[in-house]
């Protein structure tokens, strides 16, 4: 197994460190492996697990999310969010820092994309919020963790390639994950409220205090990204839709959406769909990639050595899921969300069923590690959306970001403390 291991793991870093897609480098492993280590038609193996994976009705989810996010990504609905969001932020300590939190946790709950949620908010909040005084470190630390949130909150790209790559159901999937979405938001909420009590002065003064009327009138421009919300999600939750169905209602409401706002013509059409043709396209040569390398580690028996010798370690489950979020950590400063999941599951989901962990909670937890890999150096993504954005150094944003790191960690640490902030919801629609 020693051997095994080391070439295909060397075999990995040289793929990757030398640029091949992860898609290809995935194949490649798959072909190393049962080439040279089994005995079995690789040719065979592949085209079929190739073709297997290709058709799976969960996957149908996929592109229909990421077309809804293209669309609202394209649309007013940031602008209008902010319009609707700001005057309730005023006289909260941290004001209108509580934007791009909340605007986020909102963006997050109609498009299924981190990179999605941080260029959309942030090509709105960063020059406003910077215009109005705030200080520029913290807004843009503020955005890299909150838009972290659209791997989370539900409709989630990376919670189907989960669900789709371990065989759980992604309505439980989704479900399970509002609570942990709503802990993250509150935590940041909390840290920028702490953060304005301790630096008063770096605070802008309140706008001229909004009356109610106009609070109110301004607050209806969020009624459509509720609906929208309450049409995807509130469809699933109520046993109405499947997730691929409320994926398409998704997508129905959001052109509706921009047609209605006026930013929805032929070339808004043609560049939200040929978008999600090419990240829909991306992912499933990911997938495709990683279910031939799974199957090649089953004919290895790679795994299951692997599960048998932590299991001789004795590692109780609370040691199991620290030392697997460190290699998580360090997994997403080279990989991608998507990437680090999909490389993962196969190895790693015998040793955690072998633990008792639920595997519902484990996709919520591995997602939130994901995400805090989106704000680690050299390959956060959300870095990278930032530093186009502002022009600074990847290094500094990092820095920025460096506070909400630490607190979806705490995150981590509340969910396994108190799992039932993940279970309680899936169990409830399972009993229903």
């Amino acid at each position: 197994m020693l051997i095994l291991t080391l070439t295909l793991f060397v075999t990995l870093l040289v793929l990757l460190g030398s640029g091949v897609w992860v898609a290809f480098s995935l194949l490649g492993l798959g072909w190393i492996a049962l080439s040279q280590f089994t005995s079995i038609p690789t040719g065979d193996v592949m085209a079929s697990d190739i073709w297997g994976a290709s058709y799976s009705w969960e996957l149908t989810a996929l592109p229909m999310f990421i077309w809804m996010g293209e669309i609202l990504f394209r649309s007013r609905l940031a602008d209008d969010m902010f319009t609707g969001l700001s005057p309730w932020m005023q006289r909260i300590p941290g004001r209108l820092l509580h934007t791009n939190v909340v605007g986020c946790g909102l963006f997050a709950a109609v498009s299924g994309s981190s990179a999605a949620t941080c260029a959309t908010m942030g090509k709105m909040t960063i020059p406003e919020l910077t215009r109005r005084g705030y200080d520029e470190q913290l807004v843009i630390g503020t955005l890299a963790g909150s838009a972290t949130l659209g791997l989370l909150i539900p409709p989630s790209i990376i919670l189907i390639v989960y669900g789709v790559a371990t065989d759980q159901s992604i309505a439980r999937l989704f479900i399970a994950g509002i609570f942990p979405g709503l802990l993250l938001i509150g935590l940041f909420a909390a840290y920028l409220m702490l953060w304005a009590w301790r630096y008063p002065d770096k605070v802008p003064a309140a706008d001229a205090r909004v009356a109610w009327g106009e609070r109110l009138k301004r607050s209806r421009r969020l009624i459509p990204m509720l609906a929208l919300i309450v049409g995807v999600i509130g469809s699933i939750y109520a046993g109405l839709a499947s997730p691929t169905e409320a994926a398409a209602v998704g997508v129905v409401l959001s052109l509706l959406l921009a047609r209605v706002q006026g930013s929805m013509d032929r070339e808004v059409f043609r560049d939200a769909l040929l978008g999600a043709v090419r990240t829909s396209c991306m992912i499933a040569f990911i997938l495709a990639g990683a279910s031939f390398l799974t199957a090649a580690m089953g004919f290895t028996g790679l795994p299951s050595d692997l599960a048998a010798w932590i299991g001789t370690l004795g590692l109780s489950p609370v040691m199991l899921l620290a030392a697997l979020t460190v290699l998580f950590i360090l997994l997403g400063c080279f990989l991608d969300g998507i990437s680090v999941v999909v490389l993962t599951t196969s190895i790693l989901l015998p040793m955690v069923e072998a633990a008792g962990i639920d595997l519902i909670w484990f996709g919520i937890y591995l997602v939130i590690v994901v995400e805090m890999s989106q704000i680690t150096p050299p390959i956060g993504f959300n870095l990278f959306v930032l530093q186009g954005m502002t022009g600074r150094n990847i290094l500094s944003i990092a820095w920025a970001a460096l506070p909400f790191f630490f607190l979806m960690m705490l995150g981590v640490v509340l969910i396994g403390l108190f799992p039932e902030i993940v279970t309680y919801l899936p169990t409830a629609m399972g009993n229903r």
